[in-house]
């Protein structure tokens, strides 16, 4: 998909040859990847990487903290962060 800055499913990226896993565990890594904001799902099974999975990609995103690393996003995150989970 990265390369392709495009859509992709499950089954492209599984035909692809790419990844050597199954089509259903491709399915369900894409849909927890949605769930840290590094893919969105644009409907009939499609993703499309987030501008913090391209971050993620380049090590300039923190994908379980949600913030970029050293400044270096956009902006704010796009998701909101988690305000009760800063322990010392």
């Amino acid at each position: 998909m990265r390369e392709n800055e495009g859509t992709g499913t499950p089954k492209e990226v599984h035909d692809s040859g790419l990844v050597r896993v199954s089509r259903t565990q491709i399915g369900r890594r894409m849909k927890k990847l949605a769930e840290h904001g590094l893919l969105t799902h644009v409907g009939n099974g499609a993703y499309v990487i987030t501008e913090e999975g391209k971050a993620y990609l380049d090590e300039e995103y923190d994908a379980e903290e949600g913030v970029y690393i050293n400044g270096s996003g956009p902006s704010e995150p796009s998701t909101s962060a988690d305000a009760g989970t800063n322990d010392v």
